[in-house]
């Protein structure tokens, strides 16, 4: 569950589209406009078709930034790297189910260093498919676009996933969602039971990042009022 301090909706500021030419200025922007936390899309060219950073840039963003870091590993073997994402500062991990045939031993090592442990499914994969990680994680990540690229549109039935995800896990875990994230589609997902917001462009593209993070989590918010 969330860390302490942290409660109602979470927007999730994609990492993925900010300027990394201006890394520090786009964090402490962040954290002006009341970003609690980062998302981290780690990618290694293999799991997906692109390639982003890994755990030495994270340590940087970590040196410069009280705020959460949550990694997203959509990488091949995580079980492999997963200690040097711990190292690198990582307070949430969350590994694709896809990518790994047990993911149970992975996400138990992620709990015992203290650390949020999360699970990712992509769009064609089923929901069914997460039952081995009832009750050893906290929280699911549902894949609203087909991992690896951002500005992609939202794909419809991800709302019906985030519902089958709540049946299946109950209110023991936190439920996120990524791609294709804003003010269109935040009402609707919020309903369905979302807690964290994966947000890119609808943040990045912005003039303002306090208003845009501030409306998605009003409309979040009254979406479940």
């Amino acid at each position: 569950m969330p860390s302490p301090g942290l409660s109602g909706p979470l927007i999730a500021p994609s990492m993925l589209k900010c300027d990394f030419g201006n890394l520090e200025a786009e964090i402490s922007r962040l954290e002006d406009a009341g970003a609690k936390l980062l998302h981290l899309d780690v990618m290694d060219g293999h799991f997906v078709p692109n390639l982003t950073y890994g755990p030495m840039v994270i340590e940087r963003i970590r040196e410069r930034t009280h705020l959460l870091l949550d990694a997203h590993l959509m990488i091949d073997d995580p079980g492999r790297w997963l200690d040097e994402y711990l190292r690198a500062g990582c307070d949430w991990v969350t590994i694709h189910v896809e990518a790994c045939p047990d993911p149970v031993p992975i996400l138990r090592k992620i709990r015992e260093a203290g650390r949020l442990a999360g699970i990712a499914l992509n769009p064609e994969t089923p929901v069914s498919a997460l039952q081995s990680c009832v009750g050893e994680c906290d929280l699911v990540l549902v894949m609203s676009v087909h991992p690896g690229f951002g500005g992609q549109k939202f794909l419809p039935n991800s709302t019906n996933k985030v519902k089958e995800v709540r049946e299946l896990f109950g209110s023991d875990v936190l439920i996120s969602i990524d791609g294709g994230i804003g003010p269109v589609t935040v009402p609707e997902v919020a309903a369905a039971g979302v807690e964290v917001f994966v947000a890119g462009s609808s943040i990045f593209d912005q003039n303002c990042y306090d208003t845009a993070i501030s409306e998605m989590v009003s409309l979040a918010v009254a979406a479940r009022t």
